[in-house]
C-alpha cells in the first residue's frame, strides 16, 4: 500500500503531493489504482458522448444515458476513494448528497 492522491476534478492522481493539486489521500495498493484508471477512463467516454448529445436541444438530460454514465462511474470512483481513503476523504464523501 502506498498514499497516492486522487483529483477527481482532473481525472488523475499523483504518488507525491507536490506534483499538483488533489482533493483526496488514498492508501491504496497497484491493483486499486488499476481500477481508478479504469473509472477515469470509462467516465471520459461517457462525458465525450455527453458534450456531443448536449448539442441536440430536445434530449433533456435526465433522459440522457451517457448522463447516467457519468453519474454511475463517478458513484463508483468516489466509493472507491471512500473506501481507501484517510479520515478527511471519507468524512468528505460521506457529506455528498448520494452518499449513502
Amino acid at each position: 500500500m502506498a498514499k497516492v492522491f486522487v483529483s477527481v476534478m482532473h481525472h488523475r492522481y499523483y504518488l507525491h503531493p507536490e506534483e499538483s493539486q488533489w482533493e483526496y489521500e488514498i492508501d491504496a495498493a497497484p491493483e486499486v489504482l488499476t481500477v481508478i484508471d479504469r473509472l477515469f477512463e470509462q467516465k471520459e467516454t461517457f462525458e465525450s458522448k455527453a458534450f456531443w448529445r448536449a448539442h441536440v436541444p430536445y434530449v433533456p438530460y435526465h433522459l440522457d444515458p451517457e448522463n447516467d454514465g457519468v453519474d454511475l462511474q463517478l458513484k463508483k470512483l468516489y466509493a472507491v476513494i471512500h473506501e481507501y481513503g484517510n479520515d478527511e476523504a471519507k468524512q468528505h464523501i460521506e457529506t455528498l448528497p448520494f452518499y449513502r
